[in-house]
């Protein structure tokens, strides 16, 4: 018999951390997990609208790490979980590093700032990145209201979101879209 996916444990709005711990679902470490969670989920679109395969594997990578990230956030820091949770390495935010580097070497220098847009995919992943920006900022909070988030997470996620802001520029030079430059109304 399949396992259901509804337990009703959370129709009075707690929920369960791993490693047993109840507590509200309006609680910083449950908006941590759920954005990055909502940055998973938008990095697969993301990988849906572009097809290099290159780009495509470098996402895959990079989903997995926010798996992990997303459950380094679940765990209750002063309960032992019962299972084992995959670690975030220094390798990991160098993987991004070498990425954006690479992506780099064939974009033109900015010179302007850069409007969002112009293609979907571009779109899609200026959208992860305010949405990584958004994961960063709820695990600085943690850290700043003295709940463990391993700085790691932090470094990564912040990491990640250069990455994604050169992966948009990238697709752009990619399908051939030229940039949206910003250029600002001034008054006279």
């Amino acid at each position: 018999m399949a396992l259901k996916i509804y337990t009703k444990t959370g129709d009075l709005g707690k929920t369960t951390l791993i490693g047993g711990t109840k507590v509200p679902k309006s609680h910083i470490r449950i908006d941590s997990y759920g954005t990055v969670d909502e940055l998973n989920s938008y990095i697969g679109l993301l990988s849906d609208y572009f097809e290099d395969i290159s780009s495509r594997a470098s996402l895959k990578e990079i989903q997995d790490r926010l798996f992990t990230i997303g459950s380094s956030l679940a765990c209750d820091p002063d309960a032992e979980p019962i299972m084992k949770i995959p670690d975030l390495t220094e390798t990991d935010v160098l993987f991004l590093e070498n990425e954006i580097d690479q992506m780099n070497e064939y974009l033109p220098e900015m010179k302007s700032f850069i409007l969002p847009g112009g293609h979907h995919a571009t779109s899609v992943a200026h959208v992860a990145r305010c949405i990584c920006r958004r994961s960063e900022r709820c695990c600085v909070n943690m850290q700043e209201n003295e709940l463990f988030v391993e700085p790691l997470i932090i470094k990564y996620l912040n990491r990640l979101s250069d990455y994604l802001f050169v992966l948009a520029r990238y697709i752009s030079y990619s399908l051939n879209i030229p940039e949206i430059k910003w250029i600002p109304r001034l008054s006279n």
